[in-house]
């Protein structure tokens, strides 16, 4: 079942919204919400770090929780308290000796896919599992010191699943604002960097999610690209950005969803960047950045 985490540093998570709230002050002189790619469309003035003690703007309820089932750290302390984020950590610990579980099929939307899978794994033995955990826990800590409402799918690294459309539905009853999955990609040895995974259209499915999802990506997106030293993916996807219909994560959610392949784990130059606590801090902070920009629009 979901749980939270302790809070982390209130400073870190600052500078993360600070960062958020300039850009979203630039966006302020661009375009309005819903524009093509390649505008960044406005949607309110910049927030007061928690650490400022500043009131909302007038009229905005920022100080009321989320409906995020109490699950979450504490709400209404910053300018994300009315905000639920759920952030899926790829895969599991115990998945690897339970195959009849993970292989079971499972709703996938139109069709039907495995439960889950075990994910992979740097030359050195570092497994995804524990990195998408690893990184998951430092964004919660970011987020809920900004006062938002956090829910992770797993509550350690240790057990097996949840199953892909379990995953999708703590999302869902939750009612969360936004909703993402860490992973690592398992790509081929030569080939460098991240991308985002957006839902396409699935009629009966995503319909209704597409567009914000679009939203969300490219907000994680520019801010992972610049704060990461992560390269856009050279071996797939169109400058880190891909669109696919085939995953029971994004087609069963009925939220603003995506998923972050944080970088190639077979690359060794990926590796030895997602093997490194300090940058695990660092693209933390880029990922809550990129939250908190979207979670700002409106």
């Amino acid at each position: 079942m979901p749980v939270s985490a302790p809070s982390g540093p209130r400073s870190r998570a600052t500078r993360a919204l600070a960062l958020a709230s300039v850009l979203l002050l630039t966006a302020a002189c661009s375009s309005p919400s819903g524009a093509p790619p390649g505008s960044d469309p406005t949607a309110a003035l910049p927030l007061p770090g928690p650490e400022d003690g500043a009131d909302a703007p007038d009229g905005d309820d920022r100080g009321a929780p989320g409906d995020g089932g109490g699950n979450g750290g504490p709400v209404g302390d910053g300018p994300l308290g009315d905000r639920v984020v759920v952030i899926d950590p790829g895969h599991n610990g115990g998945n690897a000796d339970a195959p009849d579980e993970i292989n079971a099929m499972v709703p996938a939307g139109p069709n039907e896919k495995a439960c889950d899978t075990v994910g992979t794994e740097t030359a050195s033995g570092y497994a995804e599992h524990e990195f998408n955990w690893e990184l998951s826990v430092l964004v919660k800590e970011r987020l809920e010191a900004d006062g938002a409402t956090v829910v992770l799918t797993r509550e350690d690294d240790g057990g097996v699943g949840p199953c892909i459309n379990e995953r999708a539905e703590i999302g869902n009853e939750e009612g969360a604002d936004a909703a993402v999955s860490l992973h690592a990609d398992g790509g081929p040895e030569s080939g460098r960097g991240f991308h985002v995974i957006m839902p396409g259209e699935v009629e009966g499915f995503t319909d209704d999610i597409t567009e914000p999802s679009r939203l969300l990506g490219e907000d994680i997106h520019r801010a992972y690209l610049e704060g990461s030293d992560v390269p856009t993916a050279d071996y797939l996807a169109d400058d880190g950005l891909d669109v696919r219909t085939d995953l029971g994560g994004l087609n069963m959610s009925d939220v603003p969803k995506v998923f972050l392949e944080t970088g190639n784990m077979r690359n060794p130059e990926d590796a030895a960047l997602m093997e490194d606590p300090a940058w695990r801090e660092q693209a933390a902070d880029a990922i809550a950045r990129g939250l908190a920009f979207y979670l700002m629009r409106g």
